[in-house]
């Protein structure tokens, strides 16, 4: 019986994780999702959010991405982002002030927004604040 799984996390920009674990845990567009050994075949599209991996020793990483595509086979777990980072390299300061800009152009609407880019960019930037959060919260115990 397989007891790990192994997972890919890969950005354009870069690979971002490789390795055995024995959770992943994914923002799908449907809510959160749990991935262990053995899970069923599954291809769903990812929200901007966390990624947190548990590895076989019970280290846990966790990564931010802007959206992409969780892909589970049998043994392998792929997750092909649009934009990725590791928590730890997202930048707290730049995350809320994203947030407080889509939130002000959101607010003072006019029929030059583009009010989907605004919601996006709210959205991308809560998800990171998010991602944080969760990683501080791992660190603290």
């Amino acid at each position: 019986m397989t007891t790990t799984l192994r997972i890919d996390i890969v950005s354009a920009e870069a690979a971002l994780f490789s390795g055995e674990a024995t959770l992943v845990v994914a923002t799908g567009e449907m809510g959160e999702l749990g991935i262990t050994p053995r899970h069923a075949p599954l291809i769903t599209r990812l929200k901007p959010g966390y990624v947190e991996v548990e590895q076989a020793d019970g280290k846990r990483q966790q990564f931010y991405v802007s959206g992409g595509i969780l892909e589970v086979q049998p043994q392998v777990v792929s997750v092909l982002a649009d934009t990725g980072l590791r928590a730890a390299d997202l930048d707290e300061a730049a995350a809320q002030k994203a947030r407080k800009d889509a939130e002000a152009a959101l607010a003072e609407a006019g029929p030059e927004l583009d009010v989907s880019a605004a919601q996006q960019q709210l959205a991308e930037s809560l998800a990171q604040l998010q991602a944080l959060a969760r990683m501080r919260d791992y660190l603290k115990h």
